[in-house]
């Protein structure tokens, strides 16, 4: 995989795929960390004499046109205004994604210039799984430009028009972010310092099975909480509740729980939740083992016995990978176990990995420094499919 200084920008309109898909409060921007983890690719474009169009997505803009999707929003306007901020300079956004407003502002740029075209996908054709539709709006977005570099690491498990089938048509290169994530990847894939401890949280089980089969072939010990925790403690016979449980996914579950003990890969499960008597950030709660949970309690954190085990089980990592919260640590009184064991991997002098989505907007909400880890991963999904053992199509693409 060609890297972003072995590519030619000088005075060329360089197409930059990134990833500033952040989250939103209206149109105010609640993390700006992948905004962030763009700046060192479009700063060394930019140093370096290219002028950057960059492209990306926002959300998941619903609609069979354009027009509709257009509507509905989100426009890209509150990143191209929070980017021209830390770049310190405006950033120009095109009206368009590929049309009239975006060949006017392409053709605009002076070396070193930054601007942005509009939300990707607002063109239905962007995430069309029909090769023909999608290669059109290739066609378009490469017009636009002379080179093409990605560095949108959250995007690059989609096979997407502007993450897979425009790097066929420029000559192009990975940038700096995509190089950093694929290489601690690689160092979490092949021979990783033992032991190698994975924590895995987040909401639901059907979204990491894979992950999970893929890695009781690497991992020594993995730690599962939050909501998807609820139907492997279901699988172990355990009352849970009115807590988030996926039914249909506990024969699964008990055949990966039997895989796991043969392998001998340690799976540890709570051993006590924090139980609700409703989801909201005021509601009653207390703490249960997990063998006496009550059947009209909702799980929405782990309870103190469990921190202290968890804590335990990551004392002696060399290595560790975390996707998730382990518990609702959007609501304060809910937060703790997902703060102890930010702060319990952050603590560890080996490679430590946070891998994107909720589990890196959950450092920084709840003030856990990002510099103490080695690695914040921006796409949790990338991740993921990479240690599920997935080809990334963006990925592919690029090599």
């Amino acid at each position: 995989m060609k890297g972003i200084d072995a590519l030619d920008v000088a005075g060329r309109v360089v197409l930059l795929r990134a990833d500033l898909n952040v989250p939103l409060d209206g149109t105010t921007i609640t993390d700006d960390g992948r905004i962030k983890a763009s700046l060192p690719t479009i700063r060394n474009i930019s140093r370096r004499g290219g002028r950057v169009l960059i492209v990306a997505h926002l959300g998941r803009p619903s609609g069979e046109t354009y027009a509709d999707r257009a509507a509905g929003g989100p426009s890209l306007a509150p990143v191209a205004a929070r980017l021209g901020e830390l770049l310190g300079r405006p950033v120009p956004l095109a009206s368009d994604v590929a049309g009239e407003s975006a060949r006017a502002v392409a053709a605009a740029l002076a070396d070193g210039d930054v601007a942005m075209v509009e939300n990707v996908r607002f063109e239905p054709a962007e995430t069309s799984k029909d090769d023909a539709v999608r290669a059109e709006l290739a066609r378009r977005l490469a017009d636009l430009a002379e080179v093409y570099v990605g560095d949108g690491f959250g995007a690059l498990h989609r096979k997407h028009a502007s993450v897979f089938d425009v790097p066929a048509l420029l000559p192009h290169a990975a940038g700096e972010l995509v190089a950093a994530e694929v290489a601690v990847l690689e160092r979490l894939t092949q021979d990783p310092a033992r032991p190698y401890v994975v924590v895995l949280g987040g909401a639901k089980p059907s979204d990491k099975l894979g992950v999970i089969r893929n890695l009781l072939g690497q991992a020594d010990r993995i730690l599962i909480g939050g909501g998807m925790s609820y139907t492997f403690l279901k699988a172990k016979g355990y009352e849970v509740g009115k807590s988030l449980l996926e039914a249909d996914k506990i024969d699964e579950v008990t055949k990966v729980l039997a895989e796991a003990a043969e392998r001998g890969v340690e799976i540890v499960l709570p051993v006590d939740l924090v139980g609700a008597a409703a989801f909201a950030p005021d509601a009653e709660h207390a703490v249960y083992p997990v063998s006496d949970f009550p059947p009209d309690r909702e799980g929405v954190d782990m309870g103190p016995a469990t921190r202290q085990l968890y804590k335990a089980k990551l004392a002696d990592a060399a290595t560790v990978f975390w996707n998730g919260p382990v518990g609702v640590f959007e609501f304060p009184a809910f937060s703790t176990g997902t703060k102890e064991v930010a702060q319990a991997i952050a603590a560890l002098a080996g490679l430590t990995v946070v891998g994107g989505g909720d589990s890196a907007a959950a450092v920084r909400k709840l003030g856990v420094p990002e510099d103490e880890f080695t690695h914040i991963s921006t796409g949790g999904g990338a991740s993921l499919e990479y240690l599920e053992g997935t080809t990334l199509p963006g990925l592919a693409a690029l090599e």
